[in-house]
């Protein structure tokens, strides 16, 4: 367990040197309390999967790709993929929902169409509720949406309406948490998107987070 002085200092080094990892690491780390039992059954092999993320590289694919897509996102807000200090890279192995949720946060940008406004971080947020991923997201729900609406009252109706489709569209997605999104970089986002049930007014079946899990590659075993 993560003591009181990591957290402080994981949040001091946000706060101070702009260091995101740590302390999204460890704010996932409560997101995960009561995490749904086949989702972290499937995201304990997982645990060792951690690959380094080049956007230099990635941004070199064509247009329309998941990584030339991920890569500008992440160049046009001055966004880095968050990196995980060595001393915690063992804590991370053992809460693999928390690795995870923090590592695909702005995959889950592009893929469901959310910028990073406040809006659309509700609209993120709202999706992952949809998914069920842990009882935690969902009880918080109601007072994330409270919070963004307070911080920017006159985006309310914007905040509430992203939520509220991100939620829909969580519902009838497939589980894209342990989906192995950097295996699939060359791969268009289009069809992506539509593998995973992310497209408005489609009812795909969904795939469990099983299901999805088998197609990740031995590395991740």
């Amino acid at each position: 367990m993560t003591s009181i002085k990591r957290f402080i200092k994981a949040y001091k080094d946000y706060l101070t040197e702009g260091e995101t990892g740590d302390a999204a690491l460890l704010e996932s780390q409560l997101y995960g309390f009561g995490t749904h039992p086949d989702l972290l059954k499937q995201l304990q092999g997982l645990a060792d999967y951690y690959p380094t993320i080049d956007l230099e590289q990635l941004r070199q694919l064509p247009k329309g790709t998941l990584g030339h897509e991920y890569a500008q996102h992440m160049q046009d807000n001055g966004i880095q993929p968050l990196e995980v200090s060595d001393d915690l890279k063992e804590e991370a192995k053992r809460h693999p929902f928390a690795l995870r949720y923090t590592v695909t946060h702005d995959i889950f940008h592009i893929l469901l169409g959310f910028d990073t406004s406040y809006s659309g971080e509700a609209g993120v947020f709202g999706f992952t509720v949809g998914q069920n991923y842990t009882k935690t997201l969902n009880l918080t729900y109601p007072l994330i949406k409270l919070i963004l609406v307070l911080i920017k009252p006159w985006q309310a109706q914007d905040i509430l309406a992203s939520a509220r489709r991100g939620k829909k569209l969580g519902e009838q997605a497939d589980c894209l948490l342990a989906y192995p999104f950097e295996e699939n970089w060359t791969r268009s986002i289009t069809d992506i998107r539509a593998e995973l049930g992310l497209v408005s007014g489609g009812k795909p079946s969904k795939r469990s987070a099983r299901e999805i899990a088998n197609v990740l590659p031995s590395a991740a075993a």
